[in-house]
């Protein structure tokens, strides 16, 4: 599994105008299933994220977490990041889980974060979202799940 997360003041994901999930200051995280993912590496990834120190401490040093400050999380599932783009001008899906293995994983993967910290929003898988964030940063990181 793969996530892009962002440090955010906040973020919104909607489909056809309608909000399905909207946080303050917190973490904007993109997650794609691969191939052959399991649940142990979203509960990995889950960890990561969770615990992964994205947010000033007292001294300005990048030392907290988004579970340290309070924060909320907006996750989004996006197949795009699975993709092969080592050749040629378009992108191959083919690293991606089929729909219903990435809709299931990814399904497990929302309900488990929530079990371990519920101040957490989420997109529809599947969908044409549209996100919208203030970038706080900007602030980037791309996280695995190792296999």
């Amino acid at each position: 599994m793969i996530a892009v997360i962002q440090r955010v003041n906040q973020a919104e994901v909607t489909v056809e105008g309608e909000s399905l999930g909207k946080i303050g200051r917190g973490v904007l995280a993109l997650v794609a299933v691969e191939r052959g993912d399991t649940q142990a590496q979203a509960d990995r990834l889950a960890e990561r994220i969770l615990g992964y120190r994205i947010f000033a401490d007292a001294e300005d040093r990048m030392n907290l977490s988004v579970t340290d400050i309070g924060g909320e999380l907006l996750l989004v599932s996006q197949f795009t990041l699975a993709a092969d783009t080592g050749k040629g001008a378009r992108p191959s899906f083919t690293p991606a889980a089929p729909p219903e293995e990435g809709r299931r994983l990814f399904e497990y993967f929302v309900v488990s974060m929530r079990e371990k910290y519920p101040p957490i929003a989420s997109g529809r898988f599947g969908a044409n979202m549209q996100v919208s964030l203030i970038n706080d940063g900007p602030v980037t990181f791309i996280l695995r799940a190792p296999p």
